[in-house]
């Protein structure tokens, strides 16, 4: 929805990329349709020199963050299965039942409330089951 002339307003950089090449590869999209970026925790906009400058500071930083994340969650699961367990939440359905509610989303005969409480589980679930049987993969627009 966003239009030439608007700014796209984020709490934090971190939240729209997960490292600094797809940060920078947001940034040059919105850029191309004039479209602004304005991140209210770091107090940036990128329709400033200075606040350009900014982004790619902060937006290094938090690819840092994001890293140091990545490696303390990455030890934290080793210690968990070294003890002989496993880690990850466990899945809402068992394969059977994934199947079900996919199918009988594509059947497109119950409406998809129905669909969810019949087989108890969220909107957002059903349509992650539906995009990846259909194959789809959300993403940075492509650069």
């Amino acid at each position: 929805m966003l239009r030439a002339g608007d700014t796209l307003v984020i709490w934090r950089l971190d939240r729209l990329g997960r490292s600094l090449k797809d940060l920078i590869a947001w940034v040059g999209w919105l850029k191309e349709r004039k479209i602004g970026l304005r991140s209210l925790h770091e107090a940036m906009d990128t329709t400033t020199p200075a606040g350009k400058l900014t982004f790619h500071v902060f937006g290094a930083l938090a690819e840092f963050e994001r890293a140091r994340i990545r490696d303390r969650t990455q030890d934290g699961l080793a210690a968990v299965r070294a003890r002989s367990r496993k880690g990850g939440r466990r899945p809402v359905l068992n394969v059977d039942k994934h199947a079900l509610a996919v199918k009988l989303y594509n059947e497109r005969e119950m409406p998809i409330v129905k669909i969810c409480r019949t087989m108890e589980l969220s909107k957002p679930t059903l349509y992650s089951y539906v995009r990846a049987a259909n194959g789809v993969t959300d993403g940075p627009p492509a650069t």
